[in-house]
Formats: C-alpha cells, structure tokens, sequence
C-alpha cells in the first residue's frame, strides 16, 4: 500500500516476530490413549460394580463413586491439556501435561534435547515420562537433577509437532 507507515513489529529480514512464549501442541498425540483409558475405566467400573452388587449394594456403590470420582479427575486433567501447551521462551521451557504434572526448567539448566530415548531408560527413576500412554518424541536431559527424591535427570513428552520446536529451539539460540 502506498504511504502505509512501515510494519514496526518485523524484524529486518521481513519475517513477522514471534510471540513469546512459543506453544507446542501435545494433547493430539496424547489424549486420544488416554480417552481410550477412559472408556475401558467406564466398562470395568460398570463389570465391577454388578459383580460387586451381588455381594453388597453398599460395597458396589462405593467402588462406582471412588472409580466414578478418579474418571472425572482424568477426564479434567484431559480437557485441560489443549489450554496448557508446552511453553517455550528465551529464559524457560514449561513442560506440562493436563494439569498433571508441570516441570519448569530454565534453558541453563537444559543439557541437551534428543527425539528419543531407549524403551528400557524410559523405566528408570530418574525420568520423567510425561507423555503417559503415548512413546515420546521429545526428551530433554538435564545439567543436574530436579530437587526432588527422585532425582529427575531426563524428561519425556510426545509434542504434536516435535520439528517445529526443534527449529524454534533453534531459533532461540538455545540449542547451540
């Protein structure tokens, strides 16, 4: 447009800037096991509580409402994974699953980033899977442990879009 002021908010090599923080997606790679979960919870809370009720209604109620009470929970913590993405800055990488577990690392304290780890690592104490059901395709290995008895040393997570935020990893100058 002629006489239009010129666009501020774009760096010289034209590329409209990013908005900080940068979100990645999981809940696509993610929930669709964790509904699967769900509904074979809703079955067997269904078996139990008939096979249960033939020895007590009271007992059977019981079980239906603590079963009942940890599905609504999941459920929560899964409709709740498409409004907390994993976040990405230049100071911290917010790892979160749901309202789960979230892990905030600051980019200092990253060692490195890999697409994978071994199936029989994945079982250590050490890591922290948060891609629960699905296999991970982000693994983030940490300078030293979480404070924690645990001693995180290596995080897990499945990411919709694990290339985009390997070249915004880049981008930030964090990965070099």
């Amino acid at each position: 447009m002629a006489g239009a002021a010129p666009d501020t908010d774009r760096d010289p090599s034209g590329a409209a800037p990013a908005t900080l923080p940068l979100r990645f997606a999981y809940h696509r790679a993610v929930a669709p096991l964790v509904w699967a979960l769900v509904a074979v919870g809703l079955v067997e809370m269904t078996v139990t509580h008939l096979l249960v009720a033939l020895w007590s209604h009271t007992a059977a109620l019981a079980l239906s409402v603590l079963t009942l009470g940890g599905l609504v929970w999941l459920v929560r913590a899964l409709l709740a994974m498409k409004r907390r993405p994993v976040l990405l800055d230049r100071e911290r990488l917010i790892l979160q699953v749901g309202t789960i577990r979230r892990v905030d690392i600051p980019l200092q304290a990253i060692a490195g980033l890999r697409p994978s780890i071994e199936h029989a690592a994945m079982k250590r104490r050490s890591v922290l899977n948060l891609a629960l059901l699905a296999y991970p395709n982000l693994v983030v290995d940490l300078v030293a442990p979480l404070p924690g008895r645990r001693g995180i040393t290596t995080i897990a997570h499945r990411l919709d879009d694990p290339a985009a935020f390997a070249a915004a990893w880049k981008a930030l100058g964090a990965g070099g």
